[in-house]
Order: C-alpha cells, then structure tokens, then sequence
C-alpha cells in the first residue's frame, strides 16, 4: 500500500479494505511504521515502539469493526499485560504492564494492531506535552508550538498521518484540547460511559474518562460504540446507547437551540481569534437551520477552575505518595511541576476537598439550568491559538525559589506568592472551557471548524446534556458534511 492510499482513508476505511481483501493487515502496519519513521522524529509522538507485539498480532486471525487497522496506546492508564507503561514519568520507566486494561482489550477484540504508545505529560498533569522522561511532542501544524496536552502524543500521531484514530484519555480537556490544537476530533464520553478496569473505578473522583482522537467523526462513534459499557469495576451501569451510535450518524438532529459565548474570568481578554472560531460556528450553525444565539457563561467559571484544581492537586499528592511508597524513588524521580502540585494538595485540609467536591452539585445544577433552555453550549476549546512549546515553563530564578519553599515545606508562603497564580492562570488561561465537562460528567466534542490566519487549529466545542452523546455526533457529522475538514495533513509534515 503506498502512502497517498493509506492517508486518504480513515480507520473504518482502512478496515473495509482488510474485509474486502484489498490489503492485509502487515500491509497497513508496514504503511503505518513507514510514515512513523518518516515522520516521528519531528514530532516526537510516539515513546515507546511496541514492534514484537504488532508483528505476532497481524499473523493472527483478526476480527471486528476495526481489523486490522493500525493504533497506537496513550502511555498513561491504556496497559497492555507486560509491555511497558510509564504515564510519562521517570520513576516509573521501564515498568510493565501486568494486565491489559479493560479499554485497551476491547480495542484488541475490535481488531485493532497496537504497535506503539504515545507522549504525554508526568501523570496527564498538563495542558501541553514535554513530559522531562520523553521530551516535547510538537505540533505538526507548526513544530514550534504545541499539540496540547495530556494527550498530545496521539493527537500529533493522528494529524502527522501516523494512524486514522489513536488511544486518550480526559481528566479536564485532555482529549479536547488535543484534538482542538491538531485539527482533530475529540470526543469526551459522559461520566461511567466507559469503563477504566481492572486497576481503577472511576479515576479523578469521576472527572476523568477514556477515549479516542480521529480524523473523523465515524471513527469517534465507532470507537464509542465499542467502549461504552460497564466492567466488574464500574461503581454503577450507565445508560448505553440503545443504537449504535454510527448508525445514527445521518439522521436528522431537527433544529436545535445553541448558545455560545469565549466569555472566561480566567483571562484578562478574550483572544480574537477565539472569539472569531465560535463566531464562525454560529454563522455555520445557522445556515444549518438551528438557532443560534449569544449567552453569558452559565456557570462561575473561577469557582469551578479552583474546585478543579483542588481536587487535582490533592490527587497529585496521592499519586506521589503512592508511586514513592511503591518504588523507593526520590523526588528526583518526578519533575518539578509535579512535586510542586502535590506539595499544593498536601496544604489543602479535608474538609477543603471536601467543599470543592460538594460545589460540583453547584456547578452541576448551573449547566443544568443553561440546558433548560439551550441543547448545547458552544465554546471555545482553547482561549488561545495553540501556544509554543516551553511557554509554561517557569523561569529559572522563579524554579529556585518553588524547590526552596518545597524543601522548607513552606506551604503557606508558596500559597500566598505569585508562583501559584502564575501557575494556575497560565495552565488554565489558556484552556479555561474545558473542565466544565468533567466536573459536571456531561458529555462535550471539540471539532476542528476554525483556523487562525497563521494556519493554527483552534477548535470550538459543544457540551451536551446527559446522555447527549448521539446528539453531540449527529451534529459533528452534519457540520463535518457542511465544511469538511478530513482533507488536509499539516503542511509541515
């Protein structure tokens, strides 16, 4: 297969030419290495080759809705039983897998032909990925900026022509932003739609889900329809979809009423071009017959990014307690960032957490109240265009003074100074749309219907009501039909 036909087709397409004998699965392996190796070096998308595992599988006899088709792990919670799994962390390099996670088996059973994991910050625990273990993943719409983050490593892979479709994950955008950086799909399903055994229950408290990044809106309810369900470790049975949701992709949605604002307390401004790609949307929107209209934002957007990140920041506490604990590592095992987060979470008292925890009813009944008179809320996906690679780094007198106050354990001074502001702001300024979707469970899609005059993605996303995945697709494919976007690589690449 040369390499024009395999980028022209998606995931599914890639699979019907398996079914009809047009081309073996070691035919789409070796056209997926051959653009890896093209490609990844400028990239930096993929961490770990999984070559003898890729090699043994298109020998065997492989069946479902994706066979044969090439795919690669996100290398943070997506194990596969006894190869390597770091969540972008030193401390954790060179573990393996002892069991294949639940999502990662049900993409095995759909067919698929892992070969390789994907970049990603320590832990998922940013918005970009420049994780110190791997190194940056860059953008292949421009090398100089980044693909966001956590799962920035698929998205890179996925808009690079790697694969059609890769493995994420979203704990407060992390498959959004994405997608909205690379000019990709990115769909977070609804709170316990899919399921994160054997080793977890519901990660982050519920905030965080598994997923995909694709090229099109049919791999991403495809992808869904195979994932979705529970597993011995589900806290409870979500409502599946009764239909395959690829099935209904075509089928009217009728007109729908959708407000949308850029509108953040997280910001100083709103960036222009933020406000220009949810103002293309409407305009695109209503030519589609749907009635589209201007809000405030709904909900406090500062409450909520400061529940967020209480409870992030005490998760990160836990989790380095637990790795230590299980390890023997040292804090020069785990970058600063990390540290200084879970430095953070160890000052907030239970009874804090506990209060961030409980404002999610808050915030809940806010999006609740939006979604008696609107069916979708549209926002940006990013505040900003797609940011460079490093921007979030702190400065070097300012990284001295944050391990100083870490090794004195002088927590109320961090708190009280601008290194935690400046943090804070910065990580979340310039993606401050997207975790209203975890804290609330909803479920939200970032498309790619915008592009900055530099040629820079900048995605918008629709946040749906419960269960309001089947609508959130139907109305991904109309606008995919209405201004396709799955013709185009990055011109770097």
């Amino acid at each position: 297969m040369d390499e024009q036909d395999y980028l022209a087709h998606d995931g599914l397409g890639l699979a019907e030419l398996v079914a009809s004998g047009e081309a073996k699965p070691g035919d789409l392996l070796a056209a997926a290495r051959s653009r890896a190796d093209a490609v990844n070096p400028r990239i930096n998308a993929i961490c770990t080759r999984l070559d003898e595992h890729a090699d043994a599988r298109v020998t065997e006899r492989l069946d479902g809705p994706f066979a044969g088709v090439p795919f690669l792990l996100k290398d943070l919670h997506q194990q596969l039983a006894g190869e390597p799994t770091s969540d972008g962390c030193r401390a954790l390099a060179g573990t393996r897998a002892e069991r294949t996670g639940t999502v990662v088996q049900r993409w095995l059973d759909a067919g698929l032909v892992v070969f390789g994991k994907t970049n990603t910050p320590e832990f998922g625990s940013k918005g970009v990925t420049e994780p110190a273990l791997f190194g940056p993943t860059r953008n292949p719409w421009a090398l100089d900026r980044t693909p966001g983050g956590s799962s920035g490593g698929s998205a890179a892979a996925v808009a690079a022509g790697i694969v059609p479709v890769a493995g994420a994950s979203d704990g407060g955008g992390s498959i959004r932003i994405p997608a909205a950086c690379t000019g990709l799909v990115g769909l977070k399903p609804g709170r316990g739609l899919v399921p994160s055994g054997p080793d977890d229950s519901e990660p982050l408290g519920g905030l965080a889900t598994q997923g995909v990044i694709s090229r099109t809106v049919r791999d991403s309810a495809a992808m869904l329809d195979l994932l979705a369900g529970p597993d011995d470790m589900s806290p409870y049975t979500p409502a599946v979809p009764e239909r395959p949701l690829l099935s209904q992709l075509d089928e009217p949605t009728g007109p729908l009423r959708i407000g949308y604002t850029a509108a953040s307390s997280l910001r100083d401004d709103v960036h222009p071009e933020a406000v220009r790609a949810v103002e293309h949307a409407a305009q695109l929107l209503t030519e589609l017959g749907h009635h589209v209209e201007e809000v405030e934002p709904p909900y406090d957007d500062r409450q909520l990014g400061e529940d967020f990140l209480t409870v992030w920041f005490v998760h990160q506490a836990d989790e380095l307690a637990r790795i230590k604990r299980d390890t023997d590592a040292g804090d020069d095992h785990f970058e600063q960032d990390t540290r200084m987060m879970a430095e953070l979470g160890r000052g907030f008292s239970a009874v804090e957490l506990q209060a961030a925890q409980e404002r999610r009813r808050d915030h809940v009944a806010a999006l609740a109240r939006f979604h008696t008179g609107h069916d979708l809320l549209l926002t940006p996906t990013l505040g900003e265009p797609p940011i460079r690679t490093g921007s979030l780094t702190m400065p070097a007198p300012m990284q001295w003074l944050a391990e100083a106050m870490m090794r004195t354990k002088s927590f109320g001074v961090l708190r009280r100074t601008g290194i935690v502001d400046q943090v804070v702001r910065r990580n979340l300024g310039w993606v401050p749309y997207t975790q209203l979707a975890n804290m609330t469970g909803r479920p939200a899609i970032s498309l790619p219907l915008h592009l900055t005059p530099d040629g820079l993605p900048l995605g918008v996303q629709f946040v749906g009501r419960l269960s309001s995945e089947a609508l959130l697709l139907r109305l991904a494919r109309a606008l995919e039909v209405a201004a396709p976007w799955d013709r185009h690589l990055p011109r770097t690449v």
